[in-house]
Order: structure tokens, then sequence, then C-alpha cells
């Protein structure tokens, strides 16, 4: 629970220190996402050795057909500067910003009520505390320069919307990347199939040379199902939470520059919340 914000004195300085206090949130390393490629990886390791097989699973040529040959082909499908927006968003994915909907809550809670009691012009004084955000101080930019609320709406509407559809484009470079590995895992497996074919009049090449064959299918099925597919998903996870940030934002600014009551806001706000994330402001 958030408690109350503090009382206002007539030297707002001191206030404003107090009263606003922005966090975007700690830059951190996914754990879920490394933790789930780690273990699926290590089960994958286990399984095999638990086998017990002089087999190798470690093939030169077929890595290079199923990793490199994925790469190439799915970008094929994009642009230079998709895939160079994707590489940046996929790092992002791996080291993000934990931000909490309920943590922005409180801060857009704060900036609300010191625009209540004190005017809009008086958040001008919090650039240093409301910059740590630069979404948020941009949107705090538009209604202290004076826009009316359905043109706020209309502006910050559209930021959210070109960000959605650069994160999906991201996400969809991933799920084209899991489509099309499988695939090349199978010309790989095809090309060693043909190689076999030519050495039968030996036939103690023929299993090794079958295994090896197999192995590009098998690097192909772990490109696409284990990493590139739920990195995928996670993207447009981190994407929708991103989205909600934003929203609360646009509702929060909206809201401040109609000078609508905080109370009123903070139904508004907890109404795209959860329940069980959605705060108590005022006592």
């Amino acid at each position: 629970m958030v408690k109350k914000s503090p009382t206002m004195s007539d030297n707002s300085n001191d206030f404003l220190d107090k009263s606003i206090q922005i966090s975007r949130g700690k830059r951190a390393l996914d754990l879920t996402t490394v933790l789930g490629l780690s273990l699926t990886f290590a089960l994958i390791s286990v399984a095999i050795y638990i086998g017990k097989s002089d087999a190798n699973f470690f093939n030169i040529p077929s890595v290079l057909i199923v990793v490199l040959g994925t790469m190439t082909v799915t970008s094929i499908s994009f642009s230079w500067a998709e895939l160079s927006n994707a590489g940046k968003v996929l790092g992002n994915s791996l080291f993000r910003r934990i931000q909490k909907p309920s943590d922005m809550v409180a801060q857009l809670m704060s900036i609300a009520i010191l625009a209540k009691k004190k005017g809009l012009l008086v958040l001008s004084s919090a650039e240093s505390e409301i910059k740590k955000d630069p979404h948020l101080y941009k949107a705090v930019q538009i209604v202290t320069d004076g826009y009316a609320p359905p043109e706020i709406e209309r502006i910050l509407a559209q930021d959210l919307d070109a960000l959605t559809e650069r994160h999906r484009r991201s996400a969809n470079i991933l799920r084209r990347g899991a489509e099309i590995a499988p695939a090349m895992g199978l010309i790989g497996t095809l090309i060693g199939l043909v190689q076999m074919l030519a050495n039968l009049q030996d036939p103690e090449s023929i299993g090794p040379a079958m295994a090896v064959a197999l192995l590009t299918t098998f690097y192909g099925a772990i490109l696409g199902t284990a990493v590139l597919s739920p990195m995928a998903a996670k993207l447009e996870r981190n994407s929708n939470e991103e989205a909600t940030i934003r929203n609360l934002i646009m509702i929060a600014m909206s809201s401040i520059a109609r000078q609508d009551n905080p109370r009123h806001l903070e139904m508004l706000l907890n109404s795209e919340l959860p329940p069980n994330e959605q705060i108590k402001f005022f006592d």
C-alpha cells in the first residue's frame, strides 16, 4: 500500500524533492529467460549422456546450415533497419528494466496531487526528478505546454502505437526464424542423405552418415522450438508490460490536464491493474 503524500508547504521546492520520487526501475538480467534456456539445454545434455552411446552430437557443417542458414533466410523477409532494431530489442529482453505498474501509478498520483494543489506549471520545477523517465517527462511537458486533453491522448496514443508496432515487428522476426530453423534442418538432412546414398558401396559408412544427416534436423528443432519461439513470446510479454505503463501515463496526463480530482484518477488507474496490484494511495 502506498502511503498518503506528505502535506505541502508554501515553499514548493522542498516539497517537490519529497513528494515526487520517480524511478524507472532497475535494469537487471531477466533470470527466467536465462534459467529457462540453461535448464532446457541441460536437460537435453543429460538425456544424451544417459543414453551412453558413442554418437557424436556435434557437427560443424550441420551447425552452419541451421544457424547461419536460418539467419540469412530470415533476413530476406525484413529490412536492415528492422533487423537492427530486433537485435536491440532482443538485448533489452535479456537485460530489461523491471518496473511494476503499481509503482508507476504511485508516481503518477504524486504528480497529479502536486498539479492539483499548485497548478500545472509547478511541474516544471520538478524536471530534475521527472527526467529520470524520458517518456514520462515528455508526457508532462505536453501537459505543461497547455495541450487540450484530447490532443494529449492523441499524441501519447500515437507513441504507444509506434512502440507496439516496433516490438511486434521484432517478435515477428523471431517467429519467422522459428519457422525457418526446422526447415533448414530438413534441408541439411536431405544434403546428408544425398551424400550417404552416394557412398552405398561402403556399408560401414551408412550408419555414421545417417547420424550426421539427422543432426541438422535435431539442431533445427532445438533452435526453433527451444530458443526462437520462446524468445518471441518473451518479447511480446515485455512489450505488453511496457504498453501498460505507457497507457497508465496517458490516462494520468489526460486527467491532470482536465484537472480531475486525484481520487477519481486513482480509480481510473486502478481499473487498469489486476486486483492484487491495485494501490490505495489515500488513507
